[in-house]
């Protein structure tokens, strides 16, 4: 996900997005500890889409 393709996006669809991107990341560490989970980047890559979408939403809110 890319920071420009964010940036066109309302604040609630925003929240939205990270809300979802949260339940995923909550579901992939549960894979990751069950040892279901075969593509471990998966986790650093969640974590930083969130971060990407926290940080447009302050922007836009600030």
């Amino acid at each position: 996900m890319k920071a420009s393709e964010l940036k066109n996006k309302t604040a609630a669809e925003l929240e939205a997005k990270s809300a979802e991107l949260t339940k995923e990341l909550f579901n992939v560490r549960f894979q990751l500890h069950t040892g279901r989970l075969e593509n471990t980047s998966k986790l650093s890559l969640l974590k930083k889409d969130i971060a990407r979408v926290q940080t447009i939403l302050r922007e836009k809110r600030g």
